[in-house]
């Protein structure tokens, strides 16, 4: 779901390029950022998912927060009172010091891109990942 200060109805074919169906979400526009559209329109629908991925720089900022936290998180709240086992990812492409959702058990932030971000949102999917997960991957690496 295409978004940014609602989500924007963009018709995308898995059969066009990748280039071809990059040009039409660019030409979507912008000026705004409002992370917790796509799950509030996930919830009117009352629809069924075990997994979310934001690809986003997640500066969620036309969405103000309701009471304690984000729009995100209160919206991901009621989503997941409907799929308890639902897990949520958040790719910022553009990695800053906030999050619109704080990393848990149902929650990862990934900050940039590679292509490990696959392999991380396997494991996520299917809770092989560690408490410590970035410790362990960390580790991993040969100096």
């Amino acid at each position: 779901m295409p978004f940014e200060q609602a989500v924007v109805p963009v018709d995308l074919n898995s059969r066009d390029s990748v280039m071809t169906n990059a040009g039409r979400l660019a030409s979507i526009g912008g000026g705004g950022t409002n992370c917790s559209a796509p799950v509030q329109m996930l919830n009117k629908r009352k629809a069924n998912a075990d997994l979310i991925i934001f690809v986003s720089d997640n500066e969620s900022w036309v969405d103000a927060g309701r009471g304690r936290g984000t729009a995100l998180m209160a919206e991901w709240s009621e989503f997941r009172q409907r799929n308890p086992k639902a897990r949520l990812v958040c790719l910022d492409i553009q990695p800053n010091q906030t999050t619109q959702a704080a990393e848990r058990a149902d929650i990862l932030n990934i900050g940039e891109f590679s292509d490990q971000v696959f392999e991380v949102i396997s494991a996520f999917a299917a809770e092989q990942l560690e408490a410590d997960h970035w410790i362990a991957r960390i580790e991993a690496v040969d100096a």
